[in-house]
């Protein structure tokens, strides 16, 4: 509702000031220019995103004073805080990093923004901007039609710095061409009352253009223009800070429980240091002029000292906020706790982690790990079995044996509740998240989709095989029961070989230990075995239950399968040389087939 009245008012006040000012048309085309500079800047770095800022964040996250630094030098580089609060929220959201860690790199992306505000008061509104913005347009627009993705991304970086010098001239200017018909000095306001209506100003427009940067640049263009007064400008350049966490808050709105998380511990460390800011502003202007004058900073250049004075209430924010960091995780946690929804939904996937490529393949690979986990869980009640049994030291034939009891399990229920509502958010997670994706990605995605689909179809036979594995398992006949504990023996050891295989610590454990499990499977077909043939020319088994255990005994052989598929992918070693050299020497069906026939004939051979 609101959104909705909000642009039509936006539209109609500038439809005015176009109309009563010319000056007015210029200043707020800069600030168009210097925001769809910002986009494209954004647009740029999101080409590099492929891999050395992933590594970088990963690396430089495990103490607080370098998620901090990770903080301000990105931001300081990229000048979009915006992109690295992505970023952050993305790793978050695939829990590569903890919320601590998030929330000491939103405090240093804090600090990086007031780079923005040096560089434009030291040189953008003492140099001619627009002389450096043309050639940068211009080779900018030409590598952006160029078809390598680092060409296009350095081609967004040049014509997003071009577009945001351009900007900035265009609103310097506006606002000395303003002053000649209207001098908005004049409406200044002294005192606290000023200090909140123009931070309350500062807060709208950050929220309006969504970007502090451009608040601050247009409050900069103003201060030289000598357009505000310095006092109100300090107040205005507070406004920005805490309206930049409406900008968060909207991006998060999209994401999951932690990316809120984050953007709540962005709200309340910059209203802290909002409110900080505005307690002590005298005694913080002292310091500023005592800073400045160390610097070399003359007394009446006013834009200079508003960067001062941007930095320092920053620094100060960081500092009274770091103590309390662990109290704040611990209070965001329990605020914004983790929902207990009637169908299951995942917990690593979000709109933010698609659009990093390493992020977005990391929470795939965690969601589809998840999945398996209730697949785990399905699998082994629909065999009667208890996981924490399944998954003991005691032998299987032990505890199939004395399973003997059917639980009374409903599979499509569980399959619909659980493994269907999440298999259906990664598909749809993959197919967004490839579009940005390089060759290597693109390539992991393929892989954990085809882990999501044998997991899938491990549940489907499991479903089937259900049905006359609860009437067979207590049935009086002792040789139909046997077979179908062999079956539930089978399945067992698989999600066992596997519970360990997810769990090993050792790098020994490859794609090489499930092939030992590959034989066992074919070894124990009932078909090929001659065992069904002899149930039945025995008379142990009725003609119905030998169609039902030929069929039953195939879903085995399937889900089995299936899961030492998904294994291979999820379980085994994640370097990529490492993982083709397995798969090199991994033995294909045909292989253990040959193996098995050539066992069977040395066994053969010895017999005679």
């Amino acid at each position: 509702m609101i959104r909705n009245i909000l642009l039509p008012t936006i539209f109609m006040l500038l439809a005015y000031g176009f109309w009563i000012s010319p000056d007015f048309k210029e200043i707020t085309a800069g600030v168009a220019i210097f925001l769809f500079g910002m986009l494209a800047l954004e647009e740029g770095f999101k080409a590099f995103t492929g891999g050395l800022l992933e590594r970088l964040l990963r690396r430089t996250t495990n103490k607080l004073w370098k998620s901090i630094s990770f903080g301000v030098v990105t931001t300081t580089l990229m000048q979009s805080s915006s992109l690295v609060s992505v970023i952050t929220i993305s790793f978050l959201s695939a829990e590569l990093i903890t919320l601590a860690a998030g929330i000491g790199i939103v405090f240093g992306a804090n600090l990086g923004t007031t780079t923005g505000a040096w560089l434009v008061a030291g040189f953008g509104l003492k140099v001619k901007l627009a002389a450096y913005a043309m050639p940068m347009l211009v080779f900018g627009v030409i590598l952006i039609f160029q078809k390598s993705r680092n060409l296009k991304g350095i081609g967004y970086v040049l014509a997003g710095m071009g577009f945001l010098f351009l900007g900035i001239h265009y609103m310097k200017e506006g606002f000395d061409a303003f002053k000649q018909t209207l001098d908005l000095a004049e409406y200044a306001i002294a005192g606290y009352p000023g200090l909140f209506v123009f931070a309350l100003i500062g807060i709208a427009a950050t929220v309006i253009m969504q970007s502090s940067h451009a608040t601050l640049v247009l409050v900069l263009t103003a201060l030289a223009a000598q357009q505000i007064t310095y006092d109100n400008a300090l107040a205005l350049a507070i406004g920005s800070n805490v309206g930049t966490t409406i900008t968060a808050i909207l991006g998060a709105m999209s994401s999951n429980e932690k990316g809120k998380r984050l953007a709540g511990a962005h709200l309340i460390f910059n209203l802290v240091t909002g409110v900080i800011a505005i307690g002590i502003i005298h005694q913080l202007i002292i310091v500023v002029d005592w800073i400045s004058y160390n610097i070399g900073i003359a007394a009446d250049d006013y834009t200079l000292k508003l960067a001062v004075f941007h930095t320092l209430f920053n620094l100060l924010g960081i500092v009274v906020m770091i103590p309390f960091i662990n109290r704040l995780v611990i209070f965001l946690e329990r605020v914004i706790a983790t929902p207990a929804p009637d169908v299951e939904t995942p917990i690593y996937l979000s709109a933010s982690s698609a659009q990093i490529p390493d992020a977005a393949l990391e929470a795939v690979r965690k969601e589809t790990v998840r999945l398996y986990d209730w697949a785990v869980d399905i699998i082994s009640q629909s065999l009667s079995l208890k996981r924490e049994m399944l998954f003991s030291e005691q032998s299987l034939e032990d505890i199939v044996a004395k399973s003997g009891r059917v639980a009374v399990q409903d599979i499509d229920y569980l399959y619909n509740r659980r493994i269907k509502a999440i298999y259906g958010a990664i598909i749809e997670f993959i197919s967004h998240a490839r579009g940005s994706a390089g060759k290597e990605q693109d390539e992991g995605f393929a892989t954990l989709r085809q882990a999501g689909r044998d997991i899938v179809e491990a549940i489907k036979g499991t479903k089937h095989l259900h049905k006359n594995l609860k009437i067979y398992m207590v049935s009086s006949n002792p040789h139909i029961r046997q077979e179908y504990n062999k079956i539930r023996v089978q399945i067992a050891r698989v999600l066992r070989e596997l519970e360990t295989l997810q769990n090993s610590t050792d790098e020994a454990s490859t794609i090489l230990s499930l092939d030992q499990l590959k034989m066992e499977i074919s070894e124990r077909d009932i078909i090929s075995t001659g065992v069904l043939d002899s149930l039945i020319r025995e008379n142990r088994i009725t003609a119905q239950m030998a169609t039902s255990l030929m069929n039953d005994s195939a879903y085995c052989q399937d889900i089995c399968r299936d899961l030492i598929n998904m294994g291979s992918i999820l379980f085994v070693t994640s370097d990529p040389g490492e993982k083709e050299a397995e798969q090199i020497v991994a033995l294909d069906e045909i292989e253990i087939q040959q193996v098995i026939e050539k066992h069977d004939e040395v066994k053969t051979n010895e017999g005679n």
